[in-house]
């Protein structure tokens, strides 16, 4: 099986190849590709890709709430499958201009919702659990049903307080 596996930064494609390495007897090739961060550079990256029989977006996410109070499965260093995601406002506001798209999880893993900004998202308003990443909603759009997104648990943040715009 040819799979592509897309990284939005060259430290997770560091990390993606190490975990290669280790594999031993691989029944699968494994093609990397360092898409950058951001919507448009995952649309570029995708509409590029060499032929696979299934593209992985693969990269680190924050999710909203507090470790502490998330159950193990969602701590830190822990990957999860995106399998909702829905594009929200221009510069992280309040209102949200893409309708969801959803697919079926294709893991064992904890699936949960992203939400993608063209900017960091600014507000606190979150439902816990939620993913912030940039890049989710347009490989969602563009994929393939058999594609799908891990994301590695690699920041919280807790609902305290509005943050401020800069």
């Amino acid at each position: 099986m040819k799979i592509n596996i897309i990284t939005p930064m060259e430290i997770e494609s560091e990390k993606v190849k190490s975990a290669i390495a280790r594999i031993q007897n691989k029944k699968h090739n494994y093609n990397l590709v360092t898409s950058e961060i951001g919507r448009e550079a995952t649309a570029k990256a995708m509409m590029n890709l060499p032929d696979s029989d299934i593209n992985i977006l693969l990269g680190f996410a924050a999710i909203v709430g507090k470790e502490e109070e998330m159950p193990n499965e969602l701590g830190f260093g822990k990957p999860i499958e995106i399998t909702a995601t829905s594009l929200y406002g221009y510069e992280g506001g309040l209102f949200e201009n893409g309708k969801p798209i959803c697919t079926q999880p294709k893991l064992n893993l904890p699936s949960l919702s992203s939400l993608t900004s063209d900017k960091f998202v600014r507000t606190t308003d979150l439902v816990e659990k939620t993913v912030i990443d940039m890049e989710d909603y347009t490989f969602m759009y563009l994929k393939r049903p058999q594609d799908f997104i891990v994301r590695v648990i690699s920041d919280f943040l807790p609902a305290i307080e509005a943050i401020e715009q800069l």
